[in-house]
């Protein structure tokens, strides 16, 4: 564990909207009349798909960077990530004049890893289920004198992330439920300020895979649970363990945990294809399948959702809806 942990507070979210205006998109909030019959309720769709580098990370990429001083921007970035952390941190240390190394599992899809590189990042491959990410990212920082920004476990990470609930609360007003999925618990954490600060009682739910529910057990038994590198369509989400940084928000503010399976993240895809006419990645899809398939009530609510990303391979989305 961590030694020494700076747990980041609604301050720091508000900071980090300051630091990050300008630069990070301001999504829009997508309604649907469909999927409010669906669910007998209001749904509001931070559509965070439509992000720069097409999610919700760059928010949390670009605050972190930002936040470095010139010499350790100069000395340059590493990171592991399965995707949208490795091309929003490539993305954010280009803006900023910082060469970056993104350590990637080698079954990354092509798009994240020809995005990732394109975005001037040097791209170093991992196998997921053999290999310590984590291990390989720390051994490069250390020869290369190099910040390391993991994707989830890390203050000013958590911070941005959390300016999206930010931005959806101050649009639509107040939430009943913010439903957002969870990976490493940035997300879920950062979120979890924002709404909790802006409104205590609104019931804060965090959706993972159901082949990966760590975070789902880990607040069961009340400390950090690992697993096995779960396998999923749901690949931003691929996490074996939740951050210690953000567990401690996570114990504190939200109010549950549920999981969906691949099944009902393809058809959440097929639905906003369909009917609203945008792509959402399967991880970007985990908030919105668990209320559109009922594991949430949103009966009479007032619900936002956090779609996290876009990031899909057209080839990879044909072939679930060939499959479903």
């Amino acid at each position: 564990m961590i030694a020494k942990l700076r747990i980041p507070t609604f301050e720091d979210v508000r900071d980090a909207q300051a630091r990050i205006a300008g630069n990070a998109h301001r999504t829009p909030v997508l309604t649907s009349r469909t999927a409010n019959a669906m669910v007998d309720g209001e749904l509001f769709f931070k559509a965070e798909n439509l992000q720069r580098a097409g999610a919700f990370k760059f928010r949390g990429a670009y605050n972190a960077v930002s936040a470095l001083d010139a010499d350790a921007r100069r000395k340059g970035v590493v990171a592991f990530s399965s995707g949208n952390h490795a091309q929003a941190l490539a993305y954010a240390a280009t803006l900023l004049g910082a060469p970056s190394v993104i350590v990637m599992p080698k079954d990354a899809p092509e798009i994240k890893v020809a995005a990732t590189r394109g975005y001037g990042a040097e791209v170093v491959f991992f196998d997921r289920y053999s290999d310590d990410r984590e291990a390989i990212a720390r051994a490069i920082s250390e020869e290369r004198g190099m910040a390391m920004i993991p994707p989830f476990d890390h203050p000013d990470i958590i911070a941005g992330q959390g300016t999206a609930a930010l931005e959806l609360i101050e649009e639509v007003g107040e939430l009943d439920m913010l439903i957002t999925p969870l990976g490493g618990g940035g997300l879920l954490a950062g979120c979890a300020l924002s709404a909790k600060a802006l409104n205590p009682d609104c019931r804060v739910i965090g959706v993972e895979p159901e082949a990966g529910n760590d975070g789902q057990q880990s607040l069961q038994k009340g400390e950090v649970v690992r697993i096995a590198p779960p396998k999923s369509i749901a690949d931003g989400a691929l996490t074996t363990f939740v951050g210690y940084h953000n567990f401690p928000i996570l114990q504190s503010k939200v109010d549950g945990i549920v999981t969906v399976s691949d099944g009902q993240l393809v058809s959440t895809m097929r639905f906003f294809a369909e009917r609203m006419k945008i792509i959402v990645e399967p991880t970007g899809c985990l908030g919105a399948s668990a209320a559109l398939n009922n594991v949430v009530d949103c009966a009479g609510k007032r619900v936002g959702i956090v779609l996290s990303g876009g990031n899909v391979d057209l080839k990879a989305l044909s072939g679930f809806f060939a499959g479903a």
